[in-house]
């Protein structure tokens, strides 16, 4: 527990620092009594604190709500009233925590919230500037762009050039200087003093000489952090007006605040997981449980609204926060100020807190970002921007609803041109037309699917394959239903429609198999069946198989067979050739036998594919890390495999490239006489069948080994 406060304390202090003008700020802003804000950083910081999950994202009041509470207060016409409001808020983020409606969390895209982050980091940077140079002596609207002393924020940055204090400036630019050099100076190894701390007392030492010994620089009390003076505890504590219950404004007004202040909290738990060096995840229905109980809290002592800051986390974890107990002690940090400590912080200048901010804006929108979400593509760096743009010209919520808005725009857009894979395929019955349809189908999709089914030539044979799709639109049902019982009748095309989910009320339909006839298999050459080979093992390997419908292949192939191949491959368990070749029933001869060996009986079984049946292709196809192949290599002596084995080692007696260790321990020896042993199986079946040799003599047939590898699944053929 002591490591822990030893590591946080530090951040507690640089967070309190920039937490409390900030905390005035938006009290000032909203319309509030000056200590509402300090109140509820306070609550913020050490109720939501406790209960949050979250380990540096520090709560308290937002500038996102500031207008909502001004807009509040006016409509209720009583602080008092108001307060209620926010009792009754709390309440309603609670329930929504305790049903588990934080899920909404799950759904903002991570263009959106790196935008909410670029956004607040631009802010900073645009807001502090006359901070830094000792212009804007308030801190009132630090966080909106249209100012109440109608400014904005550009036009403030225009009013530097009319006045500035070149004592804020020195501060400023010494104060920069020391937080970008800190890290390579001894200093960056005490962890308990961080730069942040070392560049406020630095502000204070500054301005001390130049009051001393250049009063021309002296930075005035309007530059200075300025913290009222505690008389009593009715000075600082407001209570709610409890008469008001039955107000129906009250509840409205509560309703508003609990929804902006959700949504604010959700977006910024996001933010501060996307920036914490740890990527540690809090459960967001429990934050808005703390955050709840926090406004309940902060309404019955005189405080304005909480929610999480992006801006004191930030801050936080800048500063090295490790644990949410920086989050609580900064909380105490505010109360120890507003009771003790007001006449000390009101040394602190604006302009080191400035500096401070302006390098947590630097880490928050780094040109880095802009590159990284720009190579992602438009539909990612677009809504990104108008993020950006949205919340520095207006607030956060409005700049991530344009931002999911935009978001939701692509995602219908691509869904839209993309509803489906069409592809051609060249099967045993023909080329066939494949329209895999995608994970989602939804109503948007229709028009498309019905324009592509509708331009299927006459006589066409069509694939539907729903296999991989979750959900599809009752719309795009219908289509296909039409298409099925009408369409495809009329221009005579044949259809199947695959992988549909049981609770559709439309069912599979199948009207050809992929099995071979006997025409079909005399009009193909060797070639054409060495490439049907070599294509289904790319698919084999590419995991793109395709559909075998085996129980209606079981029917076609009841009156007969006609395989185009034989296939003499090992009786390991791993090279099933019709799984290798991604075949069907009814394609192949499949021999199988350990070592992939030839004897007299698999020979005549040879004789009878070719000259019976009319195959035109042999593959003899071993594998790599042969258990048989290794046994020979190893001289393994074993009861009837003895014999087996001895027709393997002509093989080994070949294979002369591998001198040293030339047993079953040398994978590279056993694979080398793998391939040794498929050409001399090649070899052995031209020369001991006539008939077989002949038929490839004169062209009609063909021999090919290859080598299957059962690591990637590639099978290497020696033509």
């Amino acid at each position: 527990m002591i490591s822990k406060i030893k590591q946080d304390l530090p951040a507690s202090i640089v967070v309190f620092l920039v937490a409390l003008p900030l905390c005035l700020g938006v009290a000032l802003a909203s319309g509030a009594p000056l200590l509402s804000g300090v109140i509820a950083g306070i609550v913020g910081g050490i109720v939501v604190g406790f209960l949050s999950q979250s380990h540096t994202s520090v709560s308290g009041p937002a500038a996102g709500l500031a207008a909502v509470v001004l807009a509040s207060i006016t409509k209720l016409g009583s602080f008092d009233i108001f307060l209620l409001a926010v009792v009754l808020a709390g309440i309603f983020q609670m329930v929504v925590g305790i049903v588990k409606g934080g899920f909404i969390a799950n759904y903002i895209p991570s263009n959106v919230i790196k935008g909410l982050l670029a956004a607040i980091g631009i802010i900073l940077i645009l807001k502090q500037i006359p901070h830094a140079v000792g212009f804007d002596k308030d801190v009132e609207n630090d966080f909106s762009f249209f100012q109440n002393d109608g400014e904005n924020t550009f036009s403030e940055l225009l009013n530097i050039f009319n006045y500035f204090s070149f004592g804020a400036i020195i501060i400023s630019a010494i104060s920069i200087v020391v937080m970008i050099y800190w890290d390579k100076t001894p200093m960056q190894k005490v962890k308990f003093f961080p730069a942040s701390l070392f560049v406020v007392l630095l502000g204070i030492a500054l301005n001390w000489l130049f009051m001393n010994f250049f009063p021309d620089l002296a930075i005035s009390t309007d530059h200075l952090v300025k913290i009222p003076k505690f008389e009593n505890l009715n000075s600082i504590i407001t209570l709610p007006n409890f008469s008001s219950i039955n107000n129906y404004q009250v509840w409205v007004v509560a309703l508003t605040i609990a929804v902006v202040a959700s949504i604010e909290t959700l977006l910024n738990l996001e933010a501060v997981e996307n920036i914490d060096p740890l990527k540690r995840q809090a459960s967001p229905n429990r934050e808005l449980v703390a955050q709840g109980i926090g406004n309940i809290f902060s309404g019955l002592v005189g405080g304005i609204p909480i929610t999480s800051v992006i801006v004191r986390s930030s801050v936080n974890i800048n500063a090295g926060a490790a644990t949410k107990l920086s989050t609580i002690i900064h909380g105490i940090f505010l109360l120890l100020s507003v009771l003790l400590l007001s006449p000390m912080l009101n040394f602190i200048p604006l302009a080191s807190l400035a500096c401070i901010l302006l390098l947590t804006g630097y880490k928050l929108a780094k040109i880095s970002l802009f590159k990284d979400m720009y190579n992602k593509g438009l539909n990612q760096f677009i809504p990104f921007i108008a993020t950006i743009l949205a919340i520095i010209f207006t607030d956060l919520l409005i700049g991530v609803l344009l931002g999911l808005a935009i978001s939701i725009f692509y995602i219908l857009k691509s869904n839209f041109k993309n509803p489906f894979v069409l592809q051609k395929e060249t099967l045993y019955v023909g080329e066939t037309m494949r329209l895999e349809l995608s994970n989602q189908v939804s109503f948007l999709n229709k028009a498309s699917i019905k324009d592509t089914l509708g331009s299927v030539p006459n006589n066409s044979k069509v694939i539907i394959d729903a296999t991989n799709s979750d959900f599809i639109d009752n719309d795009v049902l219908e289509v296909i239903e039409d298409f099925r019982s009408t369409i495809s009748k009329e221009k005579d095309i044949k259809l199947n429609v695959i992988g549909l989910k049981k609770h559709y009320q439309l069912e599979d339909h199948i009207q050809f198999v992929n099995v071979l006839d006997k025409a079909s298999q005399q009009k193909m050459s060797p070639f054409d069946i060495l490439e049907i080979l070599k294509t289904g093992n790319q698919r084999f390997v590419s995991g793109n198989r395709t559909e075998k419908y085996l129980k209606h292949q079981v029917n076609a192939t009841s009156f007969g067979q006609n395989p185009f191949a034989i296939v003499l491959s090992c009786i390991d368990s791993r090279t099933t050739s019709e799984h290798v070749f991604d075949l069907g029933l009814g394609d192949i001869f499949s021999v199988r036998i350990a070592g992939n060996i030839l004897n007299e009986d698999i020979l005549g079984s040879m004789e009878f594919g070719v000259h019976e049946i009319g195959v035109k292709l042999i593959v003899v196809l071993g594998h790599t890390k042969c258990g048989a192949i290794s046994g020979a290599c190893s001289n393994i002596k074993l009861g009837n495999l003895t014999t087996l084995l001895d027709k393997v080692k002509p093989a080994i007696e070949n294979e002369r490239t591998i001198v040293l260790n030339r047993d079953g321990s040398n994978m590279e020896f056993v694979n080398k006489v793998a391939e040794q042993n498929v050409f001399n199986t090649i070899n052995r079946i031209k020369k001991e069948s006539t008939i077989i040799a002949e038929l490839a003599q004169a062209g009609k047939i063909k021999i090919v080994g290859g080598l299957y590898n059962v690591e990637t699944g590639i099978v290497e053929f020696y033509e």
